[in-house]
């Protein structure tokens, strides 16, 4: 069997499709792995992201990241895109997947315009609350909607598809303990940590609050601090000037790949913003959060972070607000042990790990052509945490 996976642009569009894309593969209930084709497009990050985790890559002629700035591209992206649905058309021809799978953004409405015709059935995942433009645009065309939150499900009711609240696919947070994950941090067992990190958006803003607030924190809590590989330098200046006896206090990374999870794990408190990705591994751990929405997302941070918050699994401060002051403020969570406790259960109880599982069951039942599973089972899939 060949399934087809079809996305691009941003982390926040790869790295859930490869979450599933290592679900299918590893099927207890399946006799045979499928073949993995992904398709996207130029600019984008799918390129390398994607060849790294060993599935087969085609590109289309349209770019899956587009500049949002006036430019000659704001005429060509419209041109790509039609270029790119009969090219899709030809590609789905040749290689003929039993499913689609397609996280949204541009990449997706050139796939699914070429799927509809041709009886290709797609599931379509959208990880935000407010759901985008593409995703709008597309999803009656669509047979499965996975959503992130159920205030996206209600806002695409109109498309007349079935619609599972799966949550966002993230890597397995049960891969490391606690333990373990602070050993590979060196941080002792005992010693309250916070992360702190910006995702690839707006990260100065974060490393300007760390900056500022260093002396501070490192009085209280242990500080691990993705700073981007331009905030680095700067970074481990100012770590080089607290005293001696605190430096071990503050662990500047210029990113964080084969050990975020760790960082994840070993963490009590996580201050970062609200991408979909971001929220679903910190609530799949129960972890605290103080979230930053980012400004410029279409307002789909904000609206990722304020259902959090209403859950009680978040504080939010608001971009303009976040300072050293609001940075060293966070902390006081970690000394109040029963709202620590409270946004801990809030969090867990809002957390789906088994995303991941729960969109590749609906992408195999469709790709058998088997009757979809019912919202309670694709649910009871979703918030089981892999054994």
């Amino acid at each position: 069997m060949r399934l087809l996976i079809a996305g691009g642009g941003t982390g926040g569009h790869i790295y859930p499709a490869l979450a599933v894309a290592r679900s299918l593969r590893e099927r207890p209930d399946r006799p045979k792995a499928p073949e993995l084709l992904w398709l996207g497009g130029h600019r984008g990050l799918e390129a390398d992201l994607v060849r790294d985790a060993g599935i087969r890559v085609r590109r289309l002629a349209l770019r899956s990241l587009r500049t949002v700035d006036r430019s000659v591209h704001s005429v060509l992206d419209p041109l790509r895109l039609g270029v790119s649905v009969p090219q899709a058309a030809a590609i789905l021809m040749r290689e003929r997947p039993a499913a689609i799978l397609t996280t949204g953004g541009y990449v997706s409405v050139a796939v699914v315009l070429a799927a509809a015709p041709l009886r290709i059935p797609v599931v379509l995942w959208e990880g935000n609350a407010i759901p985008g433009r593409s995703v709008r645009a597309i999803a009656r065309l669509t047979d499965a909607l996975a959503v992130s939150y159920e205030a996206a499900g209600q806002a695409l009711g109109g498309a007349g598809v079935p619609t599972f609240v799966t949550g966002t696919p993230i890597r397995d947070v049960g891969a490391i303990s606690r333990d373990a994950a602070r050993a590979r941090l060196s941080l002792a067992p005992d010693a309250p940590t916070i992360l702190i990190f910006g995702g690839s958006q707006a990260v100065r803003r974060f490393n300007a609050a760390v900056a500022a607030a260093l002396p501070r924190l490192v009085e209280r809590v242990h500080v691990l601090h993705v700073s981007g590989e331009s905030g680095y330098a700067a970074a481990l200046a100012a770590r080089e000037a607290l005293p001696p006896d605190r430096r071990s206090r503050y662990r500047p990374y210029p990113f964080l790949r084969d050990d975020m999870l760790a960082a994840l794990v070993a963490t009590d408190l996580v201050v970062g913003r609200a991408g979909s990705s971001t929220v679903a591994e910190v609530t799949a751990l129960g972890m605290p959060s103080v979230i930053v929405p980012y400004p410029h997302a279409a307002g789909h941070q904000g609206a990722n972070a304020e259902i959090l918050a209403a859950a009680g699994a978040a504080r939010i401060v608001a971009d303009a607000d976040f300072d050293a002051d609001a940075l060293v403020a966070a902390t006081d969570i970690l000394f109040d042990q029963p709202a620590r406790t409270a946004m801990a259960a809030a969090a867990r109880g809002f957390g789906r790990p088994g995303a991941a599982d729960a969109i590749a069951t609906l992408v195999l039942a469709l790709a058998d052509r088997k009757p979809l599973p019912t919202t309670d089972a694709i649910d009871a899939i979703a918030r089981r945490t892999r054994a």
